[in-house]
């Protein structure tokens, strides 16, 4: 006689499933000095405070001429032209009843308070041993055309903090304070592999010779490009043979030199997998039925020291919930502050006449008239509906759609940078 299955747990909901995996990451203690130039997507580690202000003195935003307003007197006044600043050159105080040439960049000499584009003056030639001289075509206010100094940075402030993900901009601002080396985190290093003889890597069978019941491993293309986004050092264990003892030794393996181990596949309830009991021979699993769809089957646990989460397998599936459930995981791990993804309010195009008792993260994409197109096929089978669309619908439990509805749409954008 079969032995009766255990019963299922309970679906838990995504917000207290995420909680207490987050509860698990404690961030990495290690920190490393890196080139401002290589620090893109890295997290920052250490306050980054000014010790200067910048701009550092008040310059101009434009070429043309640095003038005092109270010189200005008329419809189109004449002033002569007494000196020439270039950037990265200091002016003199300006002579009273004079302009000087400026270009953009250049600081602003003493007692001029407005600078006038060169296209707003009409330059007139110097006659005899007398200066060159504009004539205004437009008469401007005082701080025109002049960027203060300090405006960006004051000296002092904190300009990135501890915890930011660093980006293309914040590099240059950290370059604009003067830090050519950042503190940053350590990179988690992430151990991925897959299990299953099912599992077929694209070009060593073609698909003509394909096997009945074989498949391409999509998972971990799209897992591998995802770990990287992230920041992280990911060794790629390939295709674990379908047996115990590869299995544990894999883990072992990893679990010596890896702060994750993920993989994909094998965790739902029930299933006959060696992922589990090698899971649970080397140290604990806990499995998780998650309140969502696509997803479901997710699992959390210890390889001696290393975390273990295992993906459901269904390529939607692991896709969506490596986003919603990974991600958060890894930011917390290099100590990100900001972890939960911006949403954006957007019309539904669309009508989702069927709800579910689980909470729905539907593959959707906005179009022209500014709302959102749904992809005609949602299972968590169909990898297309995550290319065509560029965002999930994070529909709630139990809610169907009208067509205009508000939907909370997560741009892909948000969580794939």
């Amino acid at each position: 006689m079969t032995a009766p299955r255990p019963p299922l747990p309970p679906l838990r909901p995504l917000d207290e499933a995420l909680a207490e995996l987050l509860s698990h990451a404690r961030p990495l203690a290690d920190v490393e000095a890196v080139s401002t130039f290589d620090a893109d997507g890295r997290v920052l580690a250490q306050d980054l405070v000014s010790a200067l202000q910048v701009p550092p003195q008040d310059n101009s935003s434009m070429d043309g001429y640095a003038l005092r307003c109270a010189d200005l007197a008329g419809p189109s006044p004449v002033l002569p032209v007494s000196q020439r600043i270039a950037a990265g050159a200091g002016g003199m105080p300006l002579a009273a009843g004079s302009a000087a040439r400026i270009f953009t960049g250049a600081p602003i000499p003493a007692g001029a308070d407005a600078v006038v584009m060169q296209e707003d003056c009409e330059l007139l030639p110097a006659e005899g041993d007398e200066l060159p001289a504009i004539r205004l075509h437009t008469l401007p206010k005082p701080g025109r055309w002049i960027r203060r100094a300090g405006e960006d940075v004051r000296r002092g402030a904190v300009v990135l903090a501890r915890g930011a993900r660093l980006t293309p901009a914040s590099l240059g601002l950290a370059a604009s304070i003067g830090l050519d080396r950042l503190q940053v985190a350590r990179r988690p290093r992430v151990a991925l592999f897959s299990t299953g003889d099912e599992l077929v890597m694209p070009g060593e069978v073609a698909p003509e010779q394909m096997k009945p019941g074989s498949i391409y491993n999509s998972n971990r293309f799209f897992l591998r490009a995802l770990l990287h986004r992230l920041g992280c050092e990911v060794s790629d264990l390939g295709i674990v043979p379908d047996r115990r003892d590869a299995t544990l030794a894999a883990l072992q393996s990893a679990a010596q030199s890896h702060d994750l181990i993920l993989t994909s596949g094998g965790v739902s309830v029930g299933e006959e997998d060696h992922i589990k009991p090698a899971v649970q021979a080397l140290g604990r699993l806990d499995l998780w039925q998650i309140a969502i769809k696509p997803g479901k089957p997710f699992a959390y646990g210890r390889v001696q020291d290393a975390h273990f989460i295992g993906l459901p397998g269904n390529p939607v599936s692991s896709f969506v919930t490596f986003l919603l459930l990974v991600r958060p995981f890894l930011l917390k791990l290099q100590g990100v502050s900001q972890l939960a993804p911006e949403t954006i309010a957007l019309p539904a195009h669309f009508t989702w006449p069927k709800a579910d008792k689980r909470q729905e993260f539907l593959r959707a994409r906005r179009n022209q008239a500014g709302g959102l197109d749904l992809f005609e096929n949602q299972s968590s089978g169909v990898l297309t509906s995550a290319v065509w669309g560029d965002g999930l619908v994070n529909n709630p439990s139990g809610q169907t759609i009208a067509h205009g509805d508000l939907v909370r749409f997560v741009p892909f954008s948000e969580l794939l940078a």
